[in-house]
Order: structure tokens, then C-alpha cells, then sequence
């Protein structure tokens, strides 16, 4: 060494610091001049016992002296040498090591070696721990410069030009900052002052330019390890680095990948993820990003396989996430949204045409497709700066979905190899994300036009009642429910108000909602009572939960539904409903007093165990008087209990005047900004009141001379509403639903005759047994009348009433007549 001044040791290794390669300093003679902690601890011989003595009582074995000089000639000769050898530990035992030596050129035109060596045991049984270590086993080049006390050059080695392109003359006798950045070379020197104090090995990573390429930042990994004389005392500072680029690129790779993970595809929107792509991007790839997706994609459409090469039609791309180090670059080429045509010839006509990247490390605009199809782009792009490209096709399943194009201008390197797979990789990633958004949106759209298909297109309240409705899918992130809603015309003038809401999401809850919504006309058409009606319904969604779970193969899903059931008779002007487990109807007077009736909840269908029934309330409602029916996304919203959603729909429902179509509009407006997180239905209706002169009934006595006076009063009552063109055929109806209620039925009959949109028959008596119609045999004489009903009705039934049955019969209007 040229400098003999020695700092004292702090004190031994601490042992959480990691160990690296056991280092020894020798002359050109083979004597030790410099040991190292490291090398104490692997063969056992302190400083003390080995500085100034030969290598050759440790390399190699005592027992291999004759082969001493041959060694050394041999690595006089090539300046180096590495390999397998067996080092003498100084119990005694021997050790394999891996070992290498490196040739170090003096100030004084002196050379020196640096010898490394490591533990082949120690390594096969340990991970490996630390660059210059996985250096030694790989043969990489290793740059190895030795530093005095006061950190100035003393030894170096021909690597260490080829790292940082300094020349060995100008580093003899000075410090760090000489050869490095002044940032670098102060960090650097702060290690090597620890290591001097500790007598510890420390690592630590930094950045240069490299010599061979002046445009790519390199990364080396240098080890540091404290030389010391045969009094045990700091006399340097052995710093050995490696090239650590390539792992440097590998674990940024990796990190961008991870972020990949968690920053695209947040959500199913086209765009969104587009610009997520691009945001990524830059500045960690790319200084400029730009993702362009096929027009049709935004939509939820698939584009086709191949786009013709030869159809001359140029494909038309929308601008999905544009992102840039230079904010004037978020407006050249394009803005997000805009229209992009794509010239076929081009680059990037290519990629969309065969699927394939395009790299371009240097970007020539000033030739080729760039100038022949699109100059005043061409132009733009030359105006941004971008000299690199790099275009990548989104692909899913065969299909190319759009491109990814990524550009570099205020980075000077231009684009690689490996810069090419990172960017395909996270073009994959994205490319996955809009392929699942695809496929949702496909689904979805199934979904949404198999329940507005289900769902009833117009809705009509007869005499009885004004309807509106509206109905809202819910976001795409949730898909589409299974809200229904319908209105049902009921004998007598009366109409059916049902809404109600299938658990889950997506085209089964869709088919289930059209299963019920049949299920529940089928039983309105029984005319039964609303509690009976859910009952009879709870039932049969039991019945579809039960054969869904027997099916082979099948993974049963949630079969469970809500449902209010109202109906309303404009006669007596009172409504009688329902529910199972969905929230209650809204009231609004004529004055408009809002309430929410406090009546019995019942079980959602399906899901309960039926303990407890179904109970129905009934009540009287002035003309004018307004019912809303709705599920429960029109009143919960993420942010805020029912409580608050019922106040915020009273209010709205509250505002009288204007058509129920306006009102279902200022209504719906009143939802948060945001996407519903579930279908919102709404169902309005506002009562109606037959008049008095619209109705006549009469109490018939319980003998056979009945059937002649009811004839009679019907034939009266038909003239005065100037309907004589409907005498004979509601004669016939009147003597045979008379002749039956007095023949089958119990205690006293009554007739009403109901003129509303059609002319209504009813006969009631007390008994509950409902008339079975059939048809009769030649000869019989029984079973004729109902046969004869059937034929002059445009429809009849029966229904339950509050003391027995009631029997009817509708006929036809003339368009003057029906009011």
C-alpha cells in the first residue's frame, strides 16, 4: 500500500450483517498483505497469523506446496484465474471453496491479487446472499478498486474502466467523486467511512452511465469489505462491483407487473381501463401512452376475428387513455374520445391486421406510411418529441380488441427487446380486463332484454286507475336484477297492482322474474285475495328453489323474491293488498299527505318456513288518491339507510300536479348521482271512482219466479243506458247465473250490472262452491247454461266474495258506449 497510516477497529462483526465472499490482499510475490473479517471466520487464521506470510500455508493445502509455484505462474500468465479449490482450515480440516483471483494494477505500476473465496458447502445449503457472490459462481466480470484510509484509489483492476469508463490513471490518488456523480460517489464514500469503523461488509447499489453505451443508465452492486494489516488494524477499503442492470430492470419489471395487478381493470368501463393502461404506463415505461380501442368495443361489442387486408376500408379506432410527462402531449396526436382512422398500410394498420408488436427504436416520420397516409400527424408527432415507439395490439381470444402505443421523448434511450415484452405483458393485463368487461356486457345485454321483454311494455289501469311506471337497470358492475312490475284487470271493474324483486343479478334472476310475473297472472285470474295469492305464490317458489337444487349438474342458486300484491275496486273504492317481505306501498291523498301504511311484512317468498301467514289489509281511498309501489333500490342507496331513502321518495311524491309520467321523472331524478347499485322500479297509480249512475244492482228472492224478475230489471236497466242491442244476450246470461244461484246456491241472490269499459254481469249468493262448466252430452239436459254463458261472454268466472261466491259474465262495448 502507498499510504501507512491505520485506523483502529470498532470492534468485531455485528452478527445481523450479512457475510459475503472471504477476501484476502496479495503481492506479487504471493505473500498476504491484506485479511479481512470474512476470511477469519471461514479458514479460522486471524490477521496476524497470516499478513505477511504466504498464501500457500492456506492456498492451497500444505500438502499441495509442489504445486505452489505452478499456480502462481499460472495466474501470472492470465491475469486471473477462477475455480475449485480446497483451502486448509486451521483446525486442520479442509474446505471446498469457489475461488477467484483478480490481477490489480498499482499506481506505481506495481500489481497486486485480490483473492475471493466462498464456502461451496455453505452455498449449497444457503440462499445465496449478495451480487458479488452470485458473481463469483456465474464468472461474471467483477470491477474491484482498493481504497486507502482516506478513501483515495490505491489499487484497481481493468473491469472497473469497462464499468464506468473512467481510466485507471485518473483514479490513482483520488476520491470517488473524481469518477462518479457527486450524489453517487457521497453515498458511496459514507459506506466505505462505516466500513472502515466497523471492520463490517456492507453492500450498496448505485448508477452510472456506462462507457459502452452512453444512452442506458447501468445499475452495479458493490461489496464492501475492510482490509486489514497483521496488527488487525483498518488499512482499506476493498470496494468489488458487478453489473446489476439486468436485475435492476427484472425487479422494476416485477414491481410495475404487481402494480399492474391492483391499478387495471378496476372496472368493467372500456375506457376507464384504457386509461389505466396509460397511467401505468407513464413515466414507468413510457414518457407517452396511448391506448386506442376498435369503435365498437366502448359499446360492448366483439369486433371480428381478422380485419380485412384487403377491403380497403380503414378500421376506425376511439381514443380510450392518453397519458404523458408533458402535459401539451395530452393533446397530439388526439384527445380521449376522438375518432382515430387507422391508415392500412401503416404500422399500426399492421399490428391491428396480424396481431403483432411493431417496435421502432429510432421513429423515422419523415418517410414512409407516416408521410403517404397521414402527414399532419406525422407532423404532430415529430412536433411531441417522440424519436422511439413502440405499438402492441390488444388481443382476447383471438380477436384484436385495439392498440397500445407507447412512445419515449424526454428519455433518451430508445426502446428495447425487453422493453417490448414489459409493455406486452401489460398490454395482456388489460387486454384480460376488457375481455371480462366484454363478456359482462354481453351477458348484461342478454340479461336486460330478456327482463324488458319480460316485463310489460304498456300498462293500463282500465276504469279503475291512471298508471305510469319506470323502471332502471342497475349498474354494470352489479347487473341487471330482477325487478318486476305489472298491472292486472280484474272482473267487476277492479285492477291488480304487483311489484316485486328476485334476489341476485344477471339473466337466472331475469328468467326467475318471468317465471313469477306468470305465476302471479295465473293466480289473479283465480281472483284469489291478496294473502291467499302470496301464499299460493310462496308456494311455487319453493316448488322452482326445490327442482333447481334436484337438477343434475347444477349448482342451485338463492331462489327467494319479494312482492307486494294490491287490489283496487273503483266500485267501493277501497284496496285490499298485501306483501311479503318487500317495503310498503307510499299513500298519497288528494291534498298530498303522504303515508306509508303500517301493515304486516310477511316473508320474503320462498325463504320462510311459513309459520307465519300472509295477512291482508284493507282500505278506503278517496277518488284521486295516489299509490306508488317500489323496490327497495329506489329507497337504499350505498351511503344512506331506508329511513332517509323513504323521506327523500315522500317528498318527491308529494309535489301534485303534472302527469304520472312527469312524476315518475322528478321522482327517479332524486336518486344519488351515481349508478344504482340495484334495479329501481316504480309503479304509480291514482285512483279513479265509478260514478253512481255506472252501477245498479238488486236483491232477488230465493225462488224460481226470480230468474223472470231479474230478466226484466236487467232488460230496464240496459235501454236506460241505451244499450237495447244487448237486451237479448244479457237476458239469457241473467236467467241462467240466476237459475244456477238458486238451484246450487245458498240464501238470497243479488244482481249488479257494471257499465265501465265493458258491460259487467255479477250474480252472487252465499255459497262458497264455484260452478264447474262442462260440456254436456246430446241427451243430457243438465250442464247447458254455463256452456251457454261462455258462448255469449267475451269472458266469465267466479270469484270469492265476503259471504259466498260471485259469478260473472263480461260482454263488449261499442267504442260510443265505454266509458
Amino acid at each position: 500500500m502507498t499510504n501507512t497510516d491505520r485506523t483502529p477497529l470498532a470492534g468485531p462483526v455485528n452478527p445481523r450483517e450479512i457475510p459475503d465472499a472471504a477476501i484476502a490482499m496479495l503481492d506479487a510475490e504471493g505473500i498476504v498483505v491484506g485479511w479481512t473479517h470474512a476470511a477469519e471466520q471461514l479458514v479460522g487464521y486471524t490477521a496476524g497469523e497470516v499478513v505477511g506470510r504466504s498464501a500457500v500455508h492456506v492456498l492451497p493445502p500444505a500438502e499441495d506446496a509442489s504445486r505452489a509455484s505452478a499456480f502462481a505462474e499460472r495466474r501470472h500468465a492470465q491475469d486471473g484465474w477462477s475455480g475449485t479449490v480446497m483451502v486448509r482450515h486451521r483446525d486442520g480440516h479442509t474446505i471446498k471453496m469457489t475461488l477467484r483471483i483478480s490481477l490489480l494494477w498499482g499506481q506505481d505500476a506495481g500489481t497486486r491479487w485480490l483473492v475471493s473465496v466462498t464456502d461451496i458447502g455453505t452455498l449449497s445449503s444457503e440462499a445465496s446472499n449478495g451480487p458479488v457472490r452470485e458473481s463469483l459462481l456465474a464468472h461474471a466480470p467483477v470491477g474491484i478498486a482498493v481504497y486507502d484510509p482516506e478513501l483515495r484509489c490505491t489499487w484497481v483492476n481493468d473491469v472497473m474502466e469497462r464499468h464506468d469508463g473512467t481510466p485507471r490513471r485518473r483514479r490513482f490518488g483520488r476520491r470517488l467523486r473524481d469518477a462518479l456523480p457527486a450524489v453517487e460517489a457521497e453515498a458511496l464514500e459514507v459506506v466505505m467511512r462505516q466500513v472502515l469503523n466497523s471492520g463490517s461488509t456492507m453492500v450498496h447499489e448505485y448508477r452510472v452511465w456506462s462507457s459502452a453505451d452512453r444512452r442506458r443508465e447501468h445499475a452495479f452492486s458493490a461489496s464492501f469489505f475492510c482490509l486489514q494489516d497483521a496488527s488487525g488494524l483498518a488499512m482499506g477499503v476493498c470496494a468489488m462491483s458487478v453489473d446489476v442492470t439486468g436485475n435492476r430492470r427484472a425487479r422494476e419489471r416485477l414491481a410495475i407487473l404487481s402494480e399492474a395487478g391492483t391499478r387495471i381493470g378496476s372496472t368493467l368501463d372500456f375506457m376507464k381501463t384504457g386509461q389505466e393502461l396509460a397511467d401505468l404506463a407513464v413515466p414507468l415505461l413510457a414518457d407517452t401512452a396511448v391506448v386506442d380501442l376498435l369503435e365498437s368495443v366502448p359499446f360492448g361489442l366483439e369486433p371480428s376475428a381478422r380485419i380485412a387486408a384487403t377491403s380497403g376500408r380503414r378500421p376506425v379506432l376511439r381514443r380510450a387513455g392518453v397519458a404523458s410527462v408533458d402535459l401539451g402531449v395530452l393533446e397530439l396526436p388526439a384527445v380521449r374520445e376522438e375518432v382515430i382512422h387507422v391508415p392500412p398500410g401503416s404500422s399500426f394498420g399492421a399490428a391491428l391486421r396480424t396481431g403483432k408488436s411493431h417496435l421502432e427504436p429510432v421513429l423515422d416520420t419523415h418517410a414512409g406510411p407516416w408521410i403517404d397516409h397521414d402527414p399532419t400527424r406525422a407532423q404532430k408527432v415529430r412536433d411531441s418529441g417522440i424519436h422511439s415507439l413502440m405499438v402492441v395490439p390488444i388481443r382476447a381470444r383471438r380477436c384484436v380488441l385495439g392498440l397500445a402505443l407507447f412512445g419515449r421523448s424526454a428519455e433518451l434511450t430508445p426502446f428495447q427487446d425487453d422493453d417490448l415484452l414489459l409493455a406486452e405483458e401489460l398490454v395482456t393485463r388489460a387486454a384480460l380486463s376488457l375481455d371480462n368487461a366484454l363478456q359482462y356486457a354481453r351477458q348484461r345485454t342478454a340479461a336486460l332484454t330478456l327482463q324488458r321483454d319480460l316485463l310489460p311494455h304498456r300498462v293500463h289501469g282500465g276504469a279503475a286507475l291512471d298508471v305510469a311506471s319506470h323502471y332502471v337497470p342497475a349498474d354494470t358492475e352489479h347487473g341487471v336484477g330482477g325487478d318486476w312490475f305489472d298491472v292486472i284487470k280484474l272482473s267487476g271493474a277492479r285492477v291488480a297492482l304487483v311489484v316485486g324483486d328476485v334476489v341476485g343479478h344477471g339473466i337466472n334472476a331475469a328468467a326467475t322474474m318471468g317465471r313469477l310475473r306468470t305465476a302471479v297472472r295465473t293466480l289473479a285470474d283465480m281472483e284469489l285475495p291478496p294473502h291467499e295469492l302470496l301464499t299460493r305464490l310462496d308456494d311455487t317458489v319453493k316448488r322452482l328453489s326445490e327442482e333447481d337444487a334436484d337438477a343434475p349438474d347444477h349448482v342451485p342458486a338463492a331462489v327467494g323474491a319479494t312482492c307486494l300484491y294490491a287490489v283496487y275496486d273503483p266500485v267501493t273504492r277501497r284496496c285490499t293488498m298485501a306483501r311479503a317481505g318487500h317495503p310498503p306501498p307510499a299513500i298519497i291523498d288528494p291534498q298530498g299527505h303522504v303515508v306509508f301504511p303500517d301493515m304486516p311484512a310477511g316473508a320474503p317468498l320462498g325463504l320462510g318456513l311459513g309459520l307465519v301467514p300472509f295477512e291482508s289489509v284493507e282500505l278506503e281511498l278517496p277518488e284521486g288518491t295516489l299509490l306508488a309501489l317500489y323496490t327497495d333500490g329506489l329507497v337504499e342507496a350505498r351511503d344512506d339507510d331506508i329511513d332517509a331513502g323513504l323521506d327523500r321518495l315522500g317528498a318527491a311524491l308529494a309535489q301534485t300536479g303534472g302527469s304520472l309520467e312527469d312524476l315518475c321523472s322528478q321522482v327517479i331524478e332524486t336518486l344519488p348521482a351515481q349508478p344504482p347499485a340495484d334495479d329501481v322500479t316504480l309503479l304509480l297509480a291514482r285512483t279513479r271512482a265509478l260514478e253512481p249512475a255506472q252501477v245498479a244492482s238488486w236483491d232477488l228472492v230465493d225462488e224460481p219466479a226470480a230468474v223472470r224478475t231479474a230478466r226484466q230489471v236487467a232488460a230496464c236497466q240496459l235501454s236506460e243506458w241505451g244499450l237495447e242491442h244487448l237486451v237479448t244476450n244479457v237476458e239469457l246470461i241473467v236467467s241462467e247465473l240466476v237459475t244456477n244461484a238458486i238451484r246450487h246456491g245458498e240464501g238470497p241472490s243479488h244482481l249488479r250490472l257494471i257499465q265501465h269499459q265493458v258491460l259487467t254481469c255479477e250474480v252472487s249468493d252465499g255459497s262458497t262452491s264455484h260452478p264447474r262448466p262442462r260440456h254436456p252430452d246430446t241427451l243430457d239436459e243438465n250442464g247447458r247454461g254455463l256452456f251457454l254463458v261462455s258462448q255469449l261472454s267475451r269472458r266469465w268466472g267466479s270469484r270469492s266474495g265476503v259471504d259466498g261466491k260471485v259469478v260473472w259474465a263480461e260482454q263488449d262495448l261499442p267504442s260510443t258506449a265505454a266509458m
